[in-house]
C-alpha cells in the first residue's frame, strides 16, 4: 500500500504550475536535429536526461511506454524495492518516503513520473524506436513513421526488455498455465495445483516464496546465486551494512576498473546478483522443494536434470531477460551479439553510448542508486562532442543551474 508521505508528495507534484504542459513545449522536441536523442524513459533516461539539461543540451526521450514508469507498474504486485527509500532517489530529487523504508513498485512508478514532472523533461511517450542507423554524420532514429535526427544517441533501454523463456517451453502440456516473471501479479493467476518456479535469483525465491505462503506446493528450479549475508530490513542493515555493500561495495569497489570487480562481472553476466531480501533458510522454512536444473519436457511435463519429470500444473519463467538491441543497425555488437563499449561509451561510433545496463561500468550500474554516476559521466562525454553552436542555441530551451540542485558524488 502506498504511503501517506508518498501519496501526498505525489499529489503536491502533479499540481505543481509548469512552464509547459508536458516539458515538450520548452523542449520542443519536433524541431530538428537534435544534439542528443535518448532512448528510453525509465529511471536511466530520465537520469541521463537531467544531466543533459543541467549541460544546456538540446535534446529529447522517446519511450515505448505510453506513461513514465508504466514499467514498474507492470510487475508483480507484492513488490517491494530491494533497497530502502534513502538509496531510491535520482540525482537531483530525494525519494519521498522515509529513509529505512522500502517503496512498493507503483511508488517508484510515481516518483518516475513526477521526477520528469518536476524537471521537465521531454519525454515522447508511446514512440517505439524501432531503427538505428548512421548517415552522413548524424544519427537517424526510426520510430513507426516518425524519424529523428541527432548528433548523439544514448541507449538507456536497460539489460530487462524482452523475457527470455526455453525453447522447449513450447512442449509442455497445454493445461499447464504457464506464465513469465513479467506476467506474473499474484497468485491468483494460477490454476489450483502445484507451481514450478525456474530461475532461483531475486524474482524467482520472492515469487517462489509468495506462492507457498499463498499455500501452493512450490517446486523451485535454478543455481544458487548467493545472498547478501544479513536482513535489509535490520538494525544493523539501517546502521551501516546497507551503505557498505551500495556504497562501497557495489558502487566503489566492484567497478570494470578493479581486478575483484573484473572477476565480479563475469560472474554477474552470468549468474545474476546475489538474493538481497530472500535468504535460503526462508525458503527452506516456507516448505519450498529445490530441485534440478530443468532441461526439457518430456510427456508435456518439465523433465529435471538427469532424469525423471515434475507433475505440476503451473510454471512460472523467471529466467530473465534480453535486452533486444536488434534495431540498432550498426557495427556495435560482439560475437556474443552484446553491444562493446567502454563503461558505456561504444569505441568506433563516435557519439553513441549506453546507460542502464547491467554492469556497465560496476555491480550498481544497473541499480537506482548508481545510474546517476554513469548518466552524468556519459552527460559529460556528450557535452565534450556537441556542436557549439546549436548547444548555446538550445541552451535557453533547457533548464537553468539555478533550477536544478548540485548533486554531490
Amino acid at each position: 500500500m502506498e504511503n501517506e508521505h508518498t501519496r501526498m508528495w505525489t499529489e503536491r507534484e502533479r499540481a505543481r504550475p509548469r512552464s509547459g504542459q508536458d516539458g515538450m513545449a520548452r523542449h520542443r522536441p519536433e524541431a530538428g536535429p537534435f544534439d542528443v536523442l535518448v532512448i528510453g524513459g525509465g529511471q536511466a533516461g530520465l537520469t541521463v536526461g537531467h544531466h543533459l539539461a543541467r549541460r544546456g543540451l538540446r535534446f529529447v526521450i522517446l519511450d515505448a511506454e505510453l506513461r513514465v514508469g508504466d514499467v514498474w507498474r507492470r510487475r508483480w504486485d507484492s513488490l517491494r524495492l530491494f533497497t530502502p527509500a534513502a538509496y531510491d532517489g535520482l540525482d537531483g530529487l530525494a525519494f519521498p518516503a522515509p529513509a529505512a523504508s522500502f517503496p512498493t513498485k507503483d511508488e517508484m512508478a510515481d516518483y518516475l513520473e513526477a521526477y520528469a514532472s518536476r524537471f521537465e523533461l521531454p519525454v515522447r511517450s508511446g514512440t517505439a524506436v524501432d531503427g538505428l542507423q548512421r548517415r552522413d554524420g548524424l544519427y537517424t532514429i526510426r520510430a513507426g513513421a516518425a524519424r529523428f535526427e541527432a548528433d548523439q544517441v544514448v541507449v538507456a533501454t536497460g539489460s530487462y526488455r524482452t523475457p527470455r523463456t526455453p525453447s522447449f517451453a513450447r512442449a509442455l502440456a497445454p493445461g499447464i498455465i504457464q506464465l513469465h516473471s513479467s506476467a506474473y501479479r499474484n497468485p491468483g493467476q494460477l490454476r489450483d495445483g502445484s507451481v514450478l518456479v525456474v530461475g532461483a535469483g531475486n524474482s524467482g525465491a520472492e515469487i517462489a516464496l509468495e506462492l507457498a505462503r499463498a499455500g501452493r506446493t512450490v517446486f523451485l528450479s535454478g543455481r544458487d546465486p548467493g545472498h547478501v549475508p544479513f536482513r535489509i530490513d535490520g538494525r544493523l542493515a539501517r546502521l551501516f551494512l546497507t551503505r557498505l555493500i551500495l556504497r562501497f561495495v557495489f558502487h566503489r569497489l566492484l567497478t570494470v576498473r578493479t581486478p575483484f570487480g573484473r572477476k565480479a562481472r563475469a560472474r554477474a553476466l552470468r549468474q545474476g546478483t546475489p538474493l538481497i531480501r530472500v535468504k535460503p533458510a526462508d525458503l527452506v522454512a516456507a516448505g519450498i522443494r529445490r530441485v534440478p536444473r530443468i532441461v526439457a519436457a518430456t510427456g508435456g511435463q518439465p523433465m529435471l536434470e538427469g532424469g525423471g519429470a515434475l507433475d505440476v500444473s503451473n510454471v512460472v519463467w523467471c529466467t530473465g531477460y534480453r535486452p533486444d538491441l536488434s534495431w540498432i543497425d550498426l557495427p556495435v555488437f560482439d560475437g556474443d551479439g552484446e553491444p562493446r563499449h567502454d563503461g558505456g561509451v561504444v569505441p568506433g561510433e563516435p557519439g553513441l553510448y549506453f546507460v542502464g545496463m547491467h554492469f556497465l561500468y560496476a555491480m550498481s550500474s544497473g541499480m537506482i542508486h548508481g545510474v546517476g554516476r554513469d548518466a552524468a559521466r556519459i552527460a559529460d562525454a556528450i557535452a565534450a562532442r556537441a556542436p557549439v553552436p546549436r548547444r548555446l542555441a538550445g541552451r535557453d530551451e533547457g533548464l537553468t543551474s539555478a533550477q536544478v540542485p548540485s548533486v554531490a558524488r
